[in-house]
This record gives structure tokens, C-alpha cells and sequence, in this order.
């Protein structure tokens, strides 16, 4: 975004705030003009309504970086944490009778889960193999059902 000079100059301001705030507004905006500016400022994410005062914005990571600001982040972005299995769903139940050296057949793991076959498989496709990265082979032996494995974790 093209910053004008009103809107770089409330970004920089609000960078030499200890809470980021913008708190100093040049006199000649006012009314529609201050509206106007806030609102582009809100619509291109470069500032945020503040969580502690009503009325009070604050300025964003992403404005400050607009005016050559970096902000080190102490906490990872929910993008950056790794994803963690959650213990108890179905889906981890899944995951443990896959992990198995002797793996699973499909009528064991709807027994497991209480889940139809389509659902049993449609996850293994979707939420295993597709979001969460797991290779999972199968193994048809004569005279007895497929045999599910997961082979990387």
C-alpha cells in the first residue's frame, strides 16, 4: 500500500508510543478527514481497535513494517507452531492402530472408532494423508482383509 504522508506520520507516531497507540493526530484532521484516514489505515490491516480502550487504535506488526519497522515476535504465529496430536479423539485412535507393526484392517478401525467405512477411509485421505503429512501403505493378503499401515511419522 502507497502510504500518504498523514497516514505515515500517525504509523510513526504511534511506533515511539510504548503501547503503539495512536494518540497524536495532526490538528487539521479532523471529522470525515480522521474517519476516512483511520478507516484505509483499518481495511489495509496496518492498524488494529485496541483490546484494553474502546475508541483506541493501535498500530499493527504489518503497519510498522510498512514504515521500516521489524517487530521480533516472542511468542511463534499460529502458522509457526507445530501441529500437536490431541489425545482421546477418534482420529488419534486412528493414528495409534496405524502405528501398530501389524497395522489395522477397515473393519477394526470402525469398531475402534464407531465410524462407517467411508468415514474411516475419507480420513485416512483427507485428514492423515493430506493435512497432517502421513504416508499410509495398505497390504492385501489372500483370504483375509487389507492391512493398513502407517510407514512415516
Amino acid at each position: 500500500m502507497q502510504l500518504t504522508n498523514t497516514q505515515r506520520t500517525l504509523l510513526e507516531a504511534a511506533a515511539k508510543n510504548p503501547q503503539k497507540k495512536l494518540a497524536v493526530f495532526p490538528d487539521n484532521l479532523k471529522g470525515g478527514a480522521r474517519i476516512k484516514v483511520l478507516t484505509a489505515l483499518l481495511n489495509a490491516k496496518l492498524i488494529e481497535a485496541s483490546t484494553e480502550e474502546a475508541g483506541v487504535f493501535v498500530a499493527t506488526n504489518t503497519g510498522l513494517q510498512e514504515i521500516g519497522i521489524t517487530i521480533q515476535s516472542t511468542t511463534p504465529s499460529p502458522m509457526q507452531a507445530p501441529r500437536t496430536k490431541r489425545g482421546g479423539t477418534k482420529q488419534a485412535v486412528l493414528i495409534d492402530l496405524l502405528k501398530r507393526p501389524e497395522g489395522a484392517t477397515l473393519p477394526q478401525m470402525t469398531e475402534a472408532t464407531g465410524w462407517q467405512q467411508h468415514t474411516v477411509r475419507g480420513a485416512m485421505a483427507g485428514a492423515l494423508k493430506k493435512k497432517l503429512g502421513l504416508e499410509i501403505t495398505s497390504e492385501k493378503q489372500p483370504g483375509s482383509d487389507r492391512v493398513y499401515r502407517i510407514t512415516t511419522i
